[in-house]
């Protein structure tokens, strides 16, 4: 698809929705502009070489996803607090794992939280995963930012109601969909940041001019009605920290 665009003669190409549809583009043009979208490292992933002087063709935004798991852990440590095994659920074929798992490990090392690393890049290995968590009587869930685990969300959200695990996800549409808590970065705010670049450089600018944006704005959704299917009470302070409540 994204030979064919470059074939069009487009003038920009948008590429989201995580780093294969990236990679694509950068390897289909070093011409053609390149506005990105995407949760990994964007210089260990090689997209660029700097954040503030990307160079060359290709610049967007990063949506800093792995460095708000250890915020996501210590929020669902907060909603079921003295919890004694957490299963953490990551997909081993994102670009940047070895980061990501790194990053979860030190975050649970530092409060001294007992986790299970469980792996999933497809639909059977969810099914697996949660019955691995059920048999290792996981007391909480915390799915991995991921667009793999996004495109099985309602999949993931019934399996956490089914064997009644609390879960913390990464996009407010878990929330919406009937998940537990979400928290992560407004990805309607990167999209907008996306739409003004593409049209900065229609107008003229050169994208290796334009820094890579890194993403501000977090927002935690919790849902009331999971929470209180699962007889968990919602802390008063954690209840003030959400951006959103849903009843």
């Amino acid at each position: 698809m994204a030979a064919d665009l470059v074939r069009r003669k487009v003038a920009v190409l948008v590429a989201t929705g995580g780093a294969p549809s990236v990679m694509a583009a950068k390897g289909a043009t070093s011409t053609v502009p390149i506005v990105f979208t995407s949760g990994v490292d964007p210089i260990h992933a090689g997209f660029v070489t700097s954040l503030s002087h990307p160079g060359g063709n290709i610049t967007g935004v990063n949506s800093f996803v792995a460095a708000t798991e250890s915020k996501r852990l210590g929020l669902l440590r907060a909603l079921v607090p003295g919890v004694q095994l957490i299963a953490v659920l990551l997909n081993p074929n994102r670009p940047d794992h070895t980061e990501h798992l790194s990053g979860v490990q030190e975050a649970a090392s530092a409060v001294g939280q007992q986790i299970d690393i469980l792996l999933a890049s497809n639909e059977s290995a969810i099914d697996a995963a949660f019955a691995s968590a059920v048999q290792l009587h996981a007391g909480a869930m915390l799915v991995g930012s991921d667009p793999f685990f996004n495109s099985q969300r309602n999949k993931i959200i019934a399996l956490a109601a089914q064997h009644a695990i609390p879960a913390i996800y990464e996009q407010r549409e878990h929330a919406l969909a009937g998940g537990l808590m979400s928290y992560g970065t407004d990805l309607s705010e990167g999209y907008r940041q996306a739409g003004i670049y593409a049209g900065r450089i229609l107008k003229g600018e050169k994208p290796g001019d334009l820094p890579v944006v890194q993403s501000t704005k977090f927002e935690l959704v919790i849902n009331l009605k999971t929470a209180k299917a699962l007889g968990i009470e919602v802390p008063p302070n954690l209840s003030a920290e959400a951006d959103e409540i849903i009843e």
